[in-house]
């Protein structure tokens, strides 16, 4: 399936790429279709909107930047998109990137959970209050260096 993305223009995705959410984004409600894009750039990801190709987030597996983060949501918020154990949820949190690339943060405290095997998903409100909307990716990768050395 051919696909408009706003980072590497038209492009061929597998039909398995496609998410959908729906009840939306946080702020995006009313899109409902995305794919799910490997970034050049490890260990980012792509999340485009297909029908609005000026929309796309950057993602980031949390685990990358903090082993540590536990998701914790409803279970009802979890069920409405068919999760039936945790071997079903792929997770993730949007990334900003602002002009000092070093200053990027990642949204813990909304983060994006999709049913890998359904390819449902849906933004949700993590309860733990340790999860803030931005967390410094660079900070966090530098402390984990710290940690382990």
């Amino acid at each position: 399936m051919k696909v408009n993305s706003k980072a590497y223009g038209p492009i061929e995705v597998d039909e398995r790429q496609k998410i959908y959410f729906p009840f939306g984004i946080l702020g995006f409600e009313n899109l409902k279709y995305y794919v799910l894009l490997d970034a050049k750039q490890q260990p980012f990801y792509w999340l485009q909107s297909m029908d609005v190709v000026e929309i796309a987030f950057v993602l980031i597996d949390p685990a990358v930047f903090r082993p540590d983060y536990k998701l914790d949501v409803s279970k009802d918020e979890l069920k409405e998109i068919g999760i039936k154990s945790k071997q079903d949820i792929l997770c993730f949190a949007i990334v900003t990137i602002p002009e000092n690339l070093s200053s990027m943060t990642a949204n813990l405290q909304g983060p994006i959970i999709i049913n890998r095997k359904t390819r449902v998903g849906r933004q949700s409100i993590n309860a733990d209050p340790k999860w803030k909307v931005q967390h410094s990716i660079m900070q966090e990768l530098a402390s984990l260096r710290q940690e382990t050395c």
